[in-house]
């Protein structure tokens, strides 16, 4: 900004606008334009002898918009009709909020950045109570750690060629700043538990609270009085025995001492670095948190190492870790659909068909999946690999999945207990190519509920005699009542030659 006070005292020392000009390095047309005021109150250089001060209360009532926002701002006058709606909103809703809502209801064409201004010139008192940070004790060792999720850059995988993006997940004692950086490629609700059993294992113990960032992996609503935790999360949680705080939204002084290790961590640690894949870069992340980030000077500590710190006065305070490993689970609400399956990561899983419609609660573990409907364990499977099904056919009413059920060795079990002739029949059936067959087979012993064993036994017996044991020709026998042995003796078919033996000779036999 021009120091119109400096011009004004260089033309009292008697110099002349070029020589003002050239020895501030501005424009000859500026400088006669802050000498105006002066020249027309008929002040001449040789007589005057004003201070700084004296020239500076001028410039002020010569010049108010050099001095006063107020008035060199072409808004100032739209916005302060607004006053007594600011002053009663302030506090309450946000700048960004009041702004909106003036915009909205009552037309303000002022932009934000010039309301915002125009508040804390004029509300300066409201504004910085606003601004005001209370100071919180810092907590005992091994009581607290924060955490946050942020961005490090981008990285090349030598194995497929592509340009990946990379995320960390940082871990931060709030005692001894000692920190731990656990980097993912998408933060999914496995990885953000991973990256909590990892940074436990690298500090040796658990903390009694963990601030959080609000990722939807471990947060599903963070609120100051009453969050939501993902399940998932919830058992980790108990399994290590730490309370989840969660920061509020958009709220960083919740987690002050993890907000400023991100951009140091993603210039150490990250930028200009070649990693061979992703487990070679975790893998130099723990290295690096323990002997770099552990070992630097740490100004909140008085220029103590963080690791040293840690290892004096918080690594003995932190909860031990659990003796029985972390079973890692991930949990989804799927709906069960028609076909009795609900799909979960990828692969079916069947379910009782009286739950078809509604939506359950299923645990995933690395071998199980287990089903959960209002509370209550329905239904358990070995896990298995995505885009494969586990199906149990007895999920499904008897009737639905009846030939599904009747299998081969079903058959001859039947078979064996209705008699010699039907197994006799059966073992012919499923002799050769045992599922071309397997109809017919299931078709000759559903026949026994129908036309009863005995008779069954006797139509097989007679098929037989003829030389055609089909499920079609033993089905005409009993249709035709015709089923014994001693029918088929008058026209000879018992004894005949071969030519007269066969379904065509056996049916216009049953015909007449």
């Amino acid at each position: 900004m021009i120091d119109v006070v400096e011009i004004l005292r260089h033309w009292q020392a008697g110099r002349n606008v070029s020589e003002i000009a050239r020895g501030l390095g501005v424009d000859r047309k500026t400088v006669r334009k802050y000498l105006a005021p002066a020249e027309a109150e008929g002040l001449l250089p040789q007589e005057v002898g004003f201070g700084r001060e004296e020239w500076a209360r001028r410039v002020k009532a010569w010049f108010p918009e050099l001095t006063d926002p107020k008035a060199r701002s072409s808004t100032s006058g739209e916005i302060a009709r607004h006053d007594e709606y600011i002053r009663g909103h302030l506090g309450a809703n946000t700048l960004a909020t009041i702004h909106q809502r003036l915009r909205d209801d009552q037309g303000l064409r002022a932009s934000y950045s010039s309301f915002r201004r125009y508040v804390h010139l004029e509300f300066a008192e409201e504004t910085a109570l606003s601004q005001v940070t209370v100071l919180k004790d810092d907590p005992p060792p091994g009581e607290e750690a924060q955490l946050d999720y942020g961005y490090l850059g981008r990285f090349l995988d030598p194995v497929t060629g592509k340009l990946l993006r990379v995320w960390a997940l940082v871990m931060v004692l709030a005692v001894s700043r000692h920190l731990f950086v656990f980097p993912v490629l998408r933060m999914t609700a496995v990885a953000f538990v991973e990256a909590h059993v990892a940074a436990f294992s690298f500090f040796g113990g658990v903390p009694r609270r963990l601030v959080c960032d609000n990722l939807s992996s471990g947060v599903l609503r963070a609120d100051l009085y009453d969050p939501r935790i993902n399940r998932s999360y919830q058992e980790l949680a108990a399994h290590y025995g730490f309370l989840v705080d969660p920061a509020r939204l958009g709220r960083p002084k919740d987690k002050p001492r993890v907000e400023r290790p991100m951009p140091y961590v993603r210039d150490s640690f990250f930028r200009g670095r070649d990693f061979a894949s992703l487990t070679q870069m975790q893998t130099e992340a723990a290295s690096w948190s323990l002997k770099v980030a552990g070992g630097r000077s740490c100004r909140p500590l008085a220029g103590a190492a963080p690791y040293v710190v840690f290892q004096a006065v918080e690594e003995a305070a932190l909860l031990p870790l659990p003796t029985r490993p972390f079973e890692l689970a991930s949990w989804h609400t799927p709906k069960v659909a028609p076909d009795a399956h609900v799909m979960v990561a990828g692969a079916l899983y069947s379910v009782p068909s009286r739950l078809i419609g509604r939506r359950l609660d299923t645990r995933l573990t690395q071998t199980t999946l287990y089903c959960f409907s209002e509370g209550e364990l329905v239904k358990t499977h070995a896990r298995v690999k995505k885009g494969k099904r586990s199906t149990d056919w007895a999920d499904y009413p008897p009737e639905k999945v009846a030939f599904l059920m009747r299998t081969p060795a079903w058959c001859r079990r039947q078979a064996s207990e209705l008699g010699p002739a039907t197994t006799a029949v059966i073992d012919a059936l499923l002799g050769q190519q045992a599922l071309h067959h397997l109809r017919s087979a299931q078709g000759v012993i559903g026949l026994s509920d129908r036309y009863g064993r005995e008779r069954l036994e006797q139509a097989c017996a007679f098929a037989s005699a003829a030389g055609d044991p089909s499920y079609r020709t033993i089905r005409g026998i009993l249709d035709a009542g015709r089923e014994r042995v001693a029918d088929l003796e008058p026209v000879g078919i018992v004894t005949a030659p071969a030519h007269l033996h066969g379904p065509d000779t056996l049916f216009a036999y049953l015909e007449r």
